[in-house]
């Protein structure tokens, strides 16, 4: 099997082998997809075949949008992009925790930078298929000085090619990033995208989400709420890796420098949901992130609050016949619990 040959190989050469074979259109097992009319949602005007998301991440450079969707995603999230190409931290960066199930990354941001990226965008939207729906993830190169200006010079360059803007202020590998998180500065922040939007026609009705941290405390996570609220936020997405380190964790890579993701932050990630989706009284599309590896985990996220979901981690150890599976479970179980629709399962367990 594929998945099992790629685990033999370094964590970032695996995964460069594996964004070669998919430009090369080979056929890696994709199975015939099957359209599931319960897990269709509308969602701040944009129509989602299905909840499950391929996070920032996996396509740093918008290379194979078209052959992920080709899997079974419902939505695929490039990025983090930056407006300046860079090359990241150091390796290794990159830790397969095999026997918990996640992984750690100190990446930094790497990345072919906004110019190139716009190019691949651009190639993408010339065949885009309905209901291809593709949001960018942006971030602030490490030696900017203004971190502001990064993130609207890339919202103005490649926002018009995408149905959905990410705002990454969390990531746990570039200095001084997640101080955006705090008070006050999340509220600029926002304010200044939101004027930006303003000034180009194409993104005024452009969904903005920004992407928060799993460590953040309960007063902080309040401040993002009412902020949000107070601002019109359009979403959140809940949430980016931890640089905590669960006492289960039992890998020889558990100390490593970085992001933890993967099952490890199932739980946490899902308890912050659930407090999020309360703070802002279900008014704020959320997307679920950490953990995902199956339709009970994906369905546990929405009943926490998620509109949709996201995962990545999963696809390093399951490969991408993961999806297909999940999609199944999913639809099974919004149908024991009686539901016509995935939407009328958010919040549920709240």
């Amino acid at each position: 099997m594929l998945v099992n040959l790629l685990r033999l190989l370094p964590p970032e050469t695996a995964h460069a082998i594996t964004i070669k074979l998919l430009k090369s259109n080979l056929n890696l097992n994709r199975k015939h997809l099957k359209i599931y009319k319960s897990l269709n949602q509308t969602i701040l005007g944009i129509n989602f075949k299905n909840p499950i998301g391929l996070a920032a991440g996996f396509d740093k450079n918008a290379e194979v949008i078209k052959q992920m969707f080709d899997y079974g995603f419902g939505f695929i999230e490039v990025g983090t992009v930056t407006p300046k190409k860079q090359l990241g931290n150091e390796k290794p960066r990159v830790f397969r925790l095999l026997e918990d199930d996640a992984i750690i990354n100190h990446l930094g941001f790497n990345n072919k930078g906004s110019e190139e990226i716009l190019l691949n965008l651009k190639s993408f939207n010339v065949n885009k298929g309905i209901n291809e729906v593709i949001g960018i993830n942006i971030g602030k190169n490490k030696s900017t000085q203004n971190d502001i200006d990064d993130y609207l010079y890339c919202i103005e360059k490649l926002g018009v090619y995408c149905d959905y803007i990410t705002i990454n202020i969390s990531s746990p590998n570039t200095p001084g990033l997640r101080d955006l998180q705090l008070r006050g500065r999340i509220e600029t922040l926002v304010k200044k995208i939101q004027k930006k939007q303003t000034q180009i026609e194409q993104l005024v009705k452009k969904p903005i989400f920004i992407k928060i941290s799993p460590d953040l405390d309960d007063e902080q996570l309040r401040d993002i709420a009412l902020m949000s609220l107070a601002n019109n936020v359009n979403g959140l997405i809940i949430s980016n890796s931890t640089i905590q380190r669960p006492d289960t964790l039992i890998s020889n890579y558990k100390n490593e420098v970085g992001g933890l993701s993967g099952k490890p932050i199932f739980l946490n990630s899902t308890i912050l949901l659930k407090k999020m989706y309360s703070l802002t009284n279900g008014q704020i599309t959320l997307i679920g992130v950490g953990g995902i590896s199956s339709g009970y985990e994906c369905y546990e996220k929405i009943k926490a609050g998620a509109s949709l979901v996201q995962l990545y981690t999963a696809l390093v150890y399951q490969g991408p016949k993961i999806i297909n599976q999940i999609l199944k479970e999913l639809d099974e179980l919004i149908t024991i619990d009686g539901y016509n629709n995935i939407s009328e399962a958010i919040g549920k367990s709240i």
